[in-house]
């Protein structure tokens, strides 16, 4: 299977099989794309004829070779590997855990999957018995993984900090004894920062997650307090402190665009000039009936503006001023490992949820469709048909994904929104799909101009 798309003065050539992506001239773009794979050893007739009006034939034959070559060398028209290994998927180890600890939340954001902070199930917040419950369970299911990893989510996780901070004390008391290492993350909307929160969150935390949507004015009309006054005045200076005493740790400040801003380049370039270099902002996913959701109308708008950001990234780079941002950060030499390209984040199989209650999820987002329910820390249970089903859900049991080319890089999409929005975990939320492919084009064309 082959992409080609013309972006930015680029004609680019994806090879899906293999991951090689090649920078073409006009001619072997054209010529390439009147070829199916496998190509002869010489140039077909219909090929010729087709360009031979706006190129010589002694150019088209040589153009022909390059191309002949690259297939020889399994860079083009390569042969599909991976469905030996979706054959052989099994079962894996739970590796990381969701552990919302507050189903409760001093905001009311308007686009909010989690039903305003309590998930729609009611506000409460996870005692700490519960708490190291979960991280017994992660121990016990964890078998032979010896790096684990925790993140704190809710609602807002620093409504319930004093938990926080029992949970990672429980779970580093017990990592020699069991050979584990825990590596803990936390999402946060900065509110209740404070000096003692930020200093230990930049000491335990690995990565920490700051909700912030952009501008001003487009953070406030969406994100507001209970009250429904804005938050970005009291948000902002905590986060750069926080980030400032961070050092080289992981962090990213995660913002979400909606209809509302359509234009999210500036809100990129906002967070950086506010000290942010690691960003991510991504499309709301939301019902189509709400007035801030985003529909198959907005696409090409949202494609523009993503090109956009690609070349002003780009810029900010080579003037020595960039910043990361997530959905470019593309590694076209090595990649996640064949698994993680057949089946995505693991959710449900290497990957759980656990309520404050106890009730254990495929994830997050999971959490308040009961069917979904895998089970409880209560009575110890833990629906490990259900973990077989997720374990073995790849892009090869979604039609739709076995005809993309972009399927290696998204794994088939987010199954939560697949739920949610195509009503099959099997089936892919087609306008995520329409945008992930095109951050995909963006990425490469930005990664191909960099190392111009």
């Amino acid at each position: 299977m082959i992409h080609t798309y013309e972006q930015d003065g680029l004609f680019v050539a994806l090879d899906v099989n293999s991951g090689a992506v090649h920078l073409l001239d006009d001619l072997t773009y054209a010529l390439l794309r009147e070829l199916a794979a496998p190509i002869p050893e010489q140039c077909p007739p219909a090929a010729l004829a087709a360009l031979k009006s706006h190129y010589a034939e002694a150019d088209i034959r040589e153009a022909y070779g390059e191309l002949l070559e690259l297939q020889s060398m399994g860079q083009l028209f390569s042969e599909d590997d991976y469905g030996v290994f979706a054959e052989r998927m099994v079962a894996s180890p739970v590796k990381a855990m969701c552990l919302n600890v507050s189903h409760d939340c001093n905001l009311r954001c308007a686009y909010c999957f989690a039903g305003k902070g309590d998930y729609r199930q009611g506000r409460m917040m996870m005692s700490a018995e519960t708490g190291k419950r979960a991280i017994d369970f992660l121990i016990a299911r964890s078998q032979g993984r010896e790096n684990l990893e925790v993140d704190f989510f809710g609602g807002e996780p620093l409504m319930n900090f004093g938990v926080v901070r029992q949970v990672v004390d429980y779970a580093r008391g017990l990592e020699k004894e069991h050979s584990k290492y825990f590596r803990f993350t936390i999402t946060t909307n900065g509110l209740l920062l404070d000096e003692e929160k930020i200093d230990y969150i930049n000491r335990e935390m690995s990565n920490v997650v700051l909700s912030l949507d952009g501008r001003r004015s487009v953070n406030d009309r969406v994100r507001a307090r209970v009250d429904g006054s804005g938050c970005y005045e009291a948000i902002v200076p905590k986060f750069q402190k926080l980030v400032e005493r961070r050092g080289d740790k992981e962090y990213y400040v995660r913002g979400t665009f909606t209809k509302y801003n359509k234009d999210f380049a500036e809100d990129a370039l906002a967070l950086h000039a506010l000290g942010f270099d690691q960003l991510s902002i991504e499309p709301v996913v939301a019902d189509a009936s709400m007035d801030y959701a985003l529909d198959e109308t907005d696409l090409p708008e949202v494609f523009r503006e993503y090109e956009r950001l690609g070349r002003l990234l780009l810029d900010a780079k080579k003037r020595g001023k960039g910043f990361n941002f997530f959905h470019f950060m593309l590694d076209l030499d090595q990649g996640p490992c064949a698994i993680k390209r057949l089946r995505g984040c693991g959710c449900g199989n290497e990957y759980v949820a656990i309520t404050p209650d106890g009730d254990i999820y495929p994830c997050h987002q999971f959490i308040g469709h009961e069917e979904w329910r895998m089970g409880s820390l209560r009575d110890n249970t833990f629906d490990l048909r259900a973990k077989e089903r997720f374990s073995k859900t790849t892009v090869y049991q979604k039609p739709e994904c076995g005809r993309c080319w972009a399927k290696f890089y998204c794994s088939g999409g987010c199954n939560a929104n697949n739920m949610q929005h195509a009503g099959d975990i099997l089936k892919p939320y087609a306008l995520s799909c329409e945008m992930e492919k095109k951050r995909l084009e963006c990425a490469i064309v930005l990664k191909a101009k960099l190392m111009a």
